[in-house]
């Protein structure tokens, strides 16, 4: 995540973007982004949204790139780890959703 990061703030500072880089920017910014993942699979049948063509996958790639760069961006704003804040709100919703008796011998968490 540091090496994102990093590299993220040089490409932002050589190309002198840091001003437009403010915290709302991003969010929207990554709302666009997410809104662009979303549009490839908006008419697809839910069975054929698990196998797409090369072609999809890597547009699919390209837009989740996008998405976790903004996201990241957003969250080194506010000196946020996004693989801990995952990790964090994994554990919350373990409580908020308890498991049903049946999944209580698969759980694994990280």
């Amino acid at each position: 995540m540091e090496k994102l990061k990093t590299a993220l703030r040089a490409f932002t500072a050589a190309r002198r973007w840091q001003r437009y880089h403010s915290p709302k920017n991003l969010v929207m910014a990554l709302s666009v982004e997410t809104a662009e993942l979303t549009e490839i699979f908006q008419w697809m049948e839910g069975d054929n949204s698990q196998k797409v063509d090369d072609a999809t996958r890597a547009h699919i790639a390209e837009e989740v790139g996008d998405v976790m760069i903004y996201l990241t961006m957003l969250a080194d704003k506010f000196d946020l780890d996004p693989l801990t804040c995952a990790r964090e709100k994994m554990q919350l919703n373990a409580i908020k959703y308890p498991l049903v008796q049946e999944a209580r011998d698969q759980e694994v968490l990280p």
